[in-house]
């Protein structure tokens, strides 16, 4: 596909690295002659332990494979790879972690780079100096913060947005690996650099942030997106993949509270008077959209040790037993607990102790109102406590009433089936997210740093 003058052209492998794509749309994308190629690395969507450890939900075989295709790619393209949010969680321990696989890469593959690593961690002093001036503010439903919060926070990281993505690329790299960014900004950098439809180069890095799940076939990964003075052309590049007017324009609902505003730092995105054209039957061209400069913000997460957690597994098939499952788990509680206050003297509110019924409510909880009962019914029993001993002592505890509790008093002591042993599984700390909160700047790079080196030998 030949690209048109005054056009940039960023091509987006996948939703994110480690989910896999074609790789003859990959293939198709780099024979496009793309300007970049753009990838994200992760997201919040595996919950706090990520972020509040420092390490990637992904493998790293995984993930080494798909960045060797990735670079490999970007090589016969000849531009710049750039990653965001690099190991699912964008702490900086997380960047290093990536930037050690590009170095392998390099040698395996013979390649002489320049990497530029952009680390979004935040200390947690600046930040209660921050906090205090009036430069941190609360987002809706944001928890209250404060020194000692921000204290324990294992990790704390701030969205970059197009802005540090670009002061990376002014390096000169041809790899960029950024820690946690917006899932736009990677995508919506080299147009507005380039002078592209800000508003363009917003809505569509936000079409594209999860590669082909605008499409009709999200698992084929690959897109690419040509941005122009006017607006963008939404073009997706797997065999049996087709955009719509539809699917486009719905992304815009997608992990966003407003199917009409999109905030980022420097401002927000409004597609109110977006036009959504077909342009064929796989191309959507989109003009209209609109961006409106407002504060310069990023915002903040972070996360910290929540309790340590024991969990066990009990499973009851007896019909009697899943028809009562609920009944039967509140009692195995109320058990517990009263051993737990006899034999520990520990308060109801120092620890929690939940039991979640697999094929009932382990999902919605009381929320639950499908009723058919399954054959079977798992109940996994959940331990929080301040420490692990702590944790392991109390899943001991329950260890009983899992296997031998009866519904009555006057019946046969039941048997239940524990699928491991030990029953007790201890899972260490467990994490909290704890901010939801904009930190204020008046300059885009100062609460971050790039540290650019020349890796492999060529």
């Amino acid at each position: 596909m030949r690209k048109p003058i005054e056009m940039t052209r960023v091509l987006i492998p996948t939703g994110a690295l480690g989910l896999g794509y074609e790789r003859a749309a990959l293939a198709l994308g780099v024979a496009n002659r793309p300007d970049i190629i753009a990838v994200d690395g992760g997201s919040t969507d595996s919950g706090p332990s990520y972020l509040g450890r420092g390490v990637s939900k992904y493998s790293r075989g995984s993930t080494k494979a798909e960045w060797r295709e990735l670079m490999l790619a970007r090589a016969e393209a000849g531009v710049p790879l750039v990653i965001g949010t690099a190991g699912t969680c964008g702490a900086d321990a997380a960047v290093d972690w990536l930037y050690q696989i590009t170095e392998e890469l390099t040698a395996e593959l013979g390649q002489k780079l320049r990497v530029a690593r952009l680390y979004s961690g935040q200390n947690a002093a600046d930040l209660t100096v921050a906090l205090a001036s009036g430069k941190i503010t609360p987002l809706p439903a944001a928890p209250p913060i404060s020194a000692e919060i921000l204290a324990s926070c294992t990790n704390i990281v701030a969205l970059a947005g197009a802005e540090q993505i670009q002061a990376a690329l002014a390096t000169g790299a041809d790899i960029v690996i950024a820690g946690r960014t917006t899932d736009t900004a990677i995508i919506a950098a080299l147009p507005l650099l380039r002078g592209d439809h800000a508003g363009a180069a917003w809505h569509g890095a936000k079409v594209g942030e999860c590669g082909a799940i605008a499409t009709t076939n999200p698992a084929s990964g690959t897109i690419q997106i040509d941005f122009d003075k006017t607006g963008f052309t939404f073009t997706p590049l797997g065999a049996s993949a087709r955009a719509t007017p539809y699917t486009v324009s719905a992304h815009m609902l997608y992990e966003n509270s407003d199917p009409f505003i999109l905030h980022e730092p420097g401002g927000q995105l409004d597609v109110t008077a977006a036009r959504y054209q077909a342009l064929n039957q796989r191309e959507v061209r989109v003009e209209g959209s609109r961006w409106v400069p407002g504060p310069y913000t990023v915002k903040l997460e972070g996360a910290r040790v929540a309790g340590y957690q024991t969990v066990a597994l009990a499973l009851l098939r007896e019909r009697r037993y899943v028809e009562a499952a609920r009944a039967w788990a509140d009692a195995v509680i109320a058990e517990t607990r009263a051993r737990v206050a006899a034999r520990l003297g520990l308060a109801a509110d120092t620890y929690d102790l939940e039991i979640r019924l697999i094929g009932i409510d382990a999902t919605m909880g009381a929320l639950e109102n499908h009723r058919p009962l399954p054959a079977e019914v798992g109940a996994l029993a959940i331990v929080t406590a301040p420490t692990e001993a702590l944790a392991s002592e109390i899943g001991k505890m329950v260890n009983p009433y899992l296997l031998h509790h009866a519904l009555e008093e006057n019946e046969p002591m039941p048997t239940f089936a524990f699928p491991f042993s030990p029953a007790e599984m201890n899972r260490g700390a467990i994490y909290e997210f704890c901010l939801n909160h904009v930190l204020h700047l008046s300059e885009p790079m100062s609460s971050f740093r790039l540290v650019v080196t020349e890796v492999g030998h060529g």
